[in-house]
């Protein structure tokens, strides 16, 4: 496909289909997160800033 980071799959409705959407992380589960990658909480937080719920 072009270009390569093009996405396709198929797409299915029902009528029933319930959506909810993934709210912002907290300061904890950056914490955490960044445990478990081995990485540092400031890095950690400038790649998650749009999806934190607090100022970094």
């Amino acid at each position: 496909m072009t270009p390569a980071a093009s996405v396709s799959g198929f797409y299915y409705s029902h009528p029933e289909s319930k959506y909810f959407s993934v709210g912002k992380i907290t300061k904890d589960q950056v914490i955490r997160y960044a445990e478990r990658k081995n990485m540092s909480v400031e890095v950690c937080e400038k790649w998650l800033s749009p999806v934190l719920n607090y100022d970094a």
